[in-house]
């Protein structure tokens, strides 16, 4: 290490001795120049550990800003000035305007240098450029500066975006989309069954006039057809209907004891087997033996669901084996006895299988133990009335229950002894009126259901915690069935007793699904124009200056179909014995096309031997076929004679006896 004390050098090396520190600090204390400090302090490295960081005074400098910048202008003005009298040939003193301004740039120059020595030790690194703002806004600015390109704005407005978007995330009915609705005319039966796969993209609804129709948000028009409509259990009622966690399958309840499962165009990919009804343990059995009731995909697992029926049982079964369940659940009553389930569903995380009871009990399972029930309710609603529907809540902690007798209530399944909250007076007539959770789990959505000309059916929405009836929409002078809330779409699709289907939606606040084919016109029909101007008819006129009669598009039309080239009329099926190839329509195969032809040919000849040589002398003459290949072996061919006394001796023997050929 190197020590520099006034005019004397000392090299070191290594950690310097204590007698060397003192004998410095001696001499630098004989010394007494304060410059002799200040280089030990540079070269020891702690020259700026004494100082304190600058604060800044943000008025100063944005006057200071202000002031550069008039003075730019001023500069930049009296420079275009010159230049302009320099071109012009033309002396002119300056004006008096100016001097204050080139007096104020002078000082502002000796200024700015003063304060560029007076910053030279200031420790940090340099401020960044900030835009230039009005004198008056410079005033009223609270906080740090903006970066360059930034403005701000008045603390007024900034407070008042706070409080709208405060409102928004605390209000959960402003969240709801109903500003715009189309309506799908699925028939004109109950809509008993909806569902939409992940990502929105298909709407499947079922009824109770047993059709399952596929709606194409994408490929629809403005006329709203459904793409395709099959009866996928024939004679029975749709009861549920559900896409696969993936949405490539469609699971399929109706009023049967086996459930389906179709694919995205409505294939049948699997069909679950029927039990066996004389067996009385229906764990024993390999599927249902009576009416299915609902059913449901397992969130997680895409190949499993879960179905119930009317025997009493709630089973799993996995898309991979069709010919038995997976697992079988048997809720009971408090006398041990067997209980009806009406609805059934999975939760969140796929964990535990819930079903409602006929007796008003809801039972809970562990996925994996299907013998005792790990959540129970003995009277979770009046008995003998169907539970229609159970449905998790996104977080997994709270289950809604909507009961047939008229209520709909919340359970904590940490605590299921007592519901949260229940309301009361929600008319329902069907056994598969539902409800569901918003997607940001503060809702709690159901409908209500009305007899005929006694009012209009209501989606009513629920603040979950306190059960608050905070929104409703009146859907239709008939009752509310089925009620879906898209996460993703952000939409809200509603069956009613009539046979409609509503998708409410909202421009602002949903994506796709609805908004894809309110957009599209419909396609019109192909109608055949007709003559719209005056044609004048001149008989008499020369042929070179007569006007052609003009026709319609409709004749013109009816003369291409007679076309068989412009209409592409197939070809006619062939008549006789057949020709270029093709058999002849005898049937279709080709042993009637034999029997019609060979069989029963009664223009064939009553000698076959004479049939035979009348070709002989072609076959000599132009060898195509056989004779070529056996050219230089074949024999000559020799053909027996006909002899006279064979004839004869037929001649004098009966009828009955002669050979017949």
């Amino acid at each position: 290490m190197d020590f520099y004390l006034g005019e004397t050098f000392i090299l070191t090396f290594g950690v310097p001795e204590v007698s060397d520190v003192i004998a410095m600090a001696d001499h630098s204390s004989d010394a007494g120049d304060s410059s002799n400090d200040g280089d030990i302090s540079s070269v020891m490295g702690f020259s700026g550990f004494g100082k304190k960081a600058r604060t800044f005074d943000l008025e100063a400098m944005f006057e200071q800003t202000r002031r550069t910048a008039i003075e730019r202008s001023q500069r930049a003005l009296e420079e275009r000035q010159k230049q302009e009298i320099e071109e012009s040939s033309v002396s002119r003193p300056v004006s008096h305007t100016e001097k204050p301004s080139t007096s104020m740039s002078r000082k502002q120059e000796a200024d700015s240098s003063s304060s560029s020595d007076s910053d030279s030790d200031v420790i940090g690194p340099p401020l960044p450029p900030q835009k230039e703002e009005d004198e008056d806004d410079d005033e009223d600015v609270v906080g740090p500066p903006l970066p360059p390109g930034y403005k701000r704005s008045t603390a007024d407005s900034d407070d008042d975006d706070d409080d709208d978007d405060d409102d928004d995330d605390d209000n959960p009915v402003k969240k709801i989309p109903d500003t715009h609705e189309i309506t799908l005319q699925h028939g004109t039966k109950t809509v008993s069954a909806l569902a939409l796969d992940p990502s929105g993209a298909r709407l499947v609804t079922g009824s109770f006039d047993y059709d399952v129709k596929f709606w194409d948000f994408a490929g629809m028009d403005g006329a709203l057809h459904a793409f395709r409509s099959l009866q996928p259990c024939e004679c029975h009622q749709i009861r549920a209907l559900q896409y696969s966690v993936t949405g490539d399958v469609i699971l399929v309840v109706a009023g049967n004891s086996q459930a389906k499962v179709l694919d995205r165009d409505g294939f049948q990919v699997l069909e679950c087997v029927k039990g066996d009804q004389y067996i009385v343990d229906m764990a024993n059995t390999k599927g249902h033996t009576a009416m299915l009731n609902d059913g449901c995909w397992h969130p997680k697992i895409k190949e499993e669901f879960l179905t119930c029926s009317n025997d009493g049982t709630v089973r799993t079964w996995d898309l991979t084996s069709e010919k038995k369940h997976k697992s079988v659940f048997k809720p009971r009553s408090l006398q041990g006895k067997k209980v009806t389930p009406t609805c059934c569903t999975y939760s969140r995380d796929g964990k535990l299988i819930a079903a409602g009871c006929q007796d008003g009990t809801i039972q809970i399972w562990d996925r994996n133990l299907s013998v005792h029930t790990k959540f129970h309710c003995r009277q979770a609603h009046a008995p003998g009335s169907d539970t229609s529907c159970l449905a998790f809540s996104y977080d997994g902690v709270t289950l809604a229950s909507r009961g047939g007798d008229d209520t709909l209530k919340t359970w904590d399944i940490r605590s299921f002894r007592k519901p949260l909250n229940v309301v009361s007076g929600l008319t329902s007539f069907f056994p598969m009126t539902d409800c569901c959770f918003s997607p940001d789990d503060k809702l709690l959505v159901t409908g209500t259901s009305v007899r005929k000309d006694e009012g209009n059916g209501k989606l009513l929405f629920f603040e979950r915690q306190s059960l608050q009836k905070v929104y409703e929409i009146e859907v239709a002078d008939t009752s509310v069935v089925r009620c879906l809330w898209h996460p993703k779409l952000n939409q809200i699709m509603v069956g009613t007793g009539n046979g409609l289907a509503k998708v409410y939606y909202d421009p602002v606040k949903s994506q796709r699904g609805a908004m894809l084919c309110v957009v599209k016109s419909k396609r019109k029909e192909k109608h055949a124009e007709t003559l719209t101007q005056d044609y004048i008819i001149t008989p008499h006129a020369l042929p070179m200056f007569r006007e052609a009669r003009q026709r319609s598009t409709r004749k013109q039309l009816e003369k291409d179909r007679l076309d068989p080239l412009k209409s592409h009329k197939p070809e006619p099926p062939v008549s006789g014995p057949g020709r270029g190839g093709r058999v002849a329509a005898h049937g279709g195969t080709l042993s009637s096309f034999i029997v019609k032809n060979i069989a029963l040919d009664k223009t064939d000849d009553s000698n076959p031997r004479e049939a035979i040589l009348r070709h002989a002398k072609e076959a000599a003459e132009n060898p195509y076929w056989v004779a070529p290949a056996y050219k230089k072996t074949q024999p000559e061919p020799l053909f027996a004679e006909e002899e006279d006394e064979e004839e004869e001796g037929d001649k004098d023997q009966p009828e009955w006896k002669k050979r017949k050929i």
